[in-house]
């Protein structure tokens, strides 16, 4: 483990002893030693009840168990946050690795072997297998395999179509099965059900090893129970399975050289134009090989390349390479000319995250080209690496917002604390805002995947902003703070024009009312979750989608639109100022605004309903000014002033 790591887990475990309560009770040194030690020698998570236990046993003091309760899940907490980064940090250092024996390539099978070994352990299943196409014989059978004990299984050869490495042949995408033998969507056959009977395979994953547009094989990892494979283990195996393909197909390659310089006694030009061009690329694979293992960028591959090739290579975004070559690129598996450019797309489990662009380079050597798109490989991994890191602090700011929206009972010290590791204040004001796209997807995985977009484009601007965001009710929620002299309006605006933008559809936000100290009162941010969806609701039903707006810009029109009305929250939100002053000084506002309205607005005819001066009357309206605003005798803020009157007649006929 790296030493920034070793610090990082040093302050998680610092962070899961911090004294959490008030300052009486048992010493928090005494507290937190035992789990600090089970967290310093990795304990299994049994071992955590041990101290509380021992206190129970000697019927320790009820603030010393229960503070020793806390300690525990905090601990536990930690343990587990611990676990998930070592478990992303081997992953990674396993793809790297491997991408390292490839670019030193020497015996094809012991790299096979080390990818399925890694892929096995990695994803914790009990066996992992490579199999490969036979189009000799127009079958596939066993290449690898790792944690195997049935020889028949071990000496298996499946016709073309046959089985789940068929199916995964067949239509070149991944595959799970959560229980082989009652999963009719691939053909069953009796020698291959009696090889997985042998093994006692259950769930079984397979992901296709792909050169180019063809199939050359699958890689599996299977358990002897049922099991539900998660999409992130399902894009590790597919990068394991990239990497296998990619080591067969340099081996191909490397004896398809080996085979021509043996066979060209008389292309001395040639060999040595062929020579120089391998020097380049073993240069360029020792390079990326020294980046990867260092940290480096994708900018960083790109100057490497750059340098190897004599010409100017960059790395630019999907959109704004040349989309013909872009796709021939990505369907072919292999850099392709456009002018005097070579395209080379940057994918990943046939996701489409850029390119590699050789700029005025018309004529490529073959083996230059193979650098390029290996260059283009190693970029892939790298954006991988970037983006699992960035989606674990997407995660860590939806679980604060859900713990903030969910968990009302929630510590405010740990929440400050919490939110200040995401560089977000708590303290400051913010705005909750629910977004939702408005475009209805074709069928349920491109929905999920707009969805997934939006959230993505959510995280992303949260993080900028020092907010945070969730996938919710469909749709996504942000708790943004807003900015001195910023309405909420003019937020919901902006986030619906730049949430739309990166995702290229049109979004619609709605906004609450501005809420404060939120570490102290969470529940808060519920109401203006609330809030916000129904004016997400309101905004949707008058035919703005793709528009912002806040709650304040409906008044009681947001009411009437909501799917459900919040009586008492309009009437607090309209007069509720009135209402606690009169509660507070005993007076009669709310009845001379009854009067007032009922009199036709005439201070004259209202001081007779009322039976005061009229110079009393007066007074009273001053005072209904100062608490409402000057403009609350506007038409349609007096409209909504009425109407709150009549609700609260309606909902508590007893105060009248």
């Amino acid at each position: 483990m790296s030493r920034d790591h070793v610090q990082s887990d040093e302050r998680l475990a610092h962070d899961a002893g911090a004294p959490a309560g008030d300052a009486v009770g048992p010493s928090p040194t005494a507290v937190e030693t035992p789990f600090l030690e089970l967290l310093a020698r990795g304990a299994p998570a049994e071992a955590y009840e041990q101290p509380v236990l021992r206190a129970r046993a000697e019927s320790g003091p009820a603030g010393r168990i229960d503070a020793l309760e806390q300690a525990k899940r905090l601990a536990l907490r930690v343990r587990s946050e611990l676990e998930g980064r070592r478990r992303r940090e081997a992953e990674l250092s396993a793809l790297f690795e491997t991408a390292h024996d490839l670019a030193g390539l020497r015996d094809l099978d012991a790299v096979l072997r080390a990818i399925v070994q890694r892929a096995r352990s990695l994803l914790g299943t009990d066996v992992a297998y490579l199999s490969l196409n036979d189009p000799a014989r127009g079958d596939t059978y066993m290449r690898v395999t790792e944690g195997s004990v049935a020889a028949r299984f071990q000496q298996l050869r499946l016709g073309m179509g046959e089985g789940l490495g068929g199916l995964v042949a067949q239509t070149a995408r991944p595959y799970v099965t959560d229980d082989y033998f009652k999963d009719a969507r691939f053909q069953h056959t009796r020698t291959i059900d009696a090889g997985v009977h042998d093994e006692g395979l259950v769930a079984i994953l397979g992901v296709p090893l792909m050169l180019g547009h063809h199939v050359i094989g699958v890689l599996f990892a299977a358990d002897r129970r049922a099991r539900v494979f998660e999409r992130e283990q399902i894009a590790l195996l597919g990068s394991f399975a990239a990497l296998a393909a990619a080591a067969i197909d340099t081996a191909n390659l490397l004896a398809e050289t080996r085979s021509a310089l043996a066979g060209l006694e008389r292309a001395n030009e040639i060999i040595r134009d062929r020579s120089a061009a391998i020097e380049r690329a073993s240069d360029v694979h020792d390079r990326l090989a020294e980046l990867v293992l260092r940290g480096g960028g994708v900018h960083d591959v790109a100057a490497a390349v750059s340098q190897v090739l004599a010409g100017t290579v960059e790395f630019t975004e999907a959109v704004r390479a040349p989309a013909s070559a872009l796709e021939a690129s990505r369907a072919e598996g292999h850099a392709v000319r456009h002018e005097d450019d070579w395209i080379a797309a940057v994918t990943a489990g046939g996701e489409l995250l850029g390119a590699l662009v050789l700029h005025g380079h018309p004529g490529l050597d073959p083996v230059d080209q193979l650098t390029l798109e290996r260059a283009a490989m190693v970029t892939s991994l790298l954006l991988l690496a970037r983006r699992s890191a960035a989606e674990a602090e997407q995660r860590v700011r939806g679980e604060l917002l859900d713990d903030l929206l969910d968990a009302r009972d929630r510590d405010p010290r740990l929440l400050r604390e919490r939110a200040a590791r995401l560089r977000a204040d708590l303290d400051a004001t913010h705005v909750v805002l629910a977004a939702r796209l408005d475009a209805s997807a074709p069928d349920a995985d491109q929905e999920a995947d707009a969805r997934r977009r939006l959230w993505a484009a959510a995280s992303h601007l949260a993080a900028t902003r020092h907010g945070l965001a969730a996938a919710r009710d469909g749709g996504t929620v942000l708790l943004l703070p807003l900015a001195a002299r910023d309405g909420a309006t003019d937020l919901a605006r902006r986030t619906a024009r730049e949430l739309g933008t990166a995702v290229h559809e049109a979004v619609t936000v709605g906004a609450s009312a501005p809420v404060e100290d939120l570490a102290a009162g969470p529940e808060a941010v519920a109401g203006a979750y609330t809030e916000a969806r129904r004016c997400l609701d309101a905004l949707r039903l008058l035919g703005r989608s793709g528009d912002g707006a806040a709650a304040e810009d409906f008044g009681f029109l947001g009411l009437l639109l909501a799917g459900d009305q919040d009586v008492s929250g309009f009437v607090d939100r309209t007069i509720g100022e009135v209402m606690a002053y009169d509660r507070r000084r005993g007076t009669e506002l709310l009845r001379t605004l009854d009067a007032y309205f009922a009199c036709g607005m005439s201070p004259a005819r209202t001081k007779d309903e009322l039976h005061v001066h009229v110079n009393t009357v007066a007074q009273r309206l001053e005072r209904v000014g100062r608490l409402l605003g000057e403009d609350w005798q506007n038409p349609d803020r007096a409209l909504e002033i009425q109407l709150a009157l009549r609700l609260r007649r309606l909902s508590a006929p007893a105060h009248d």
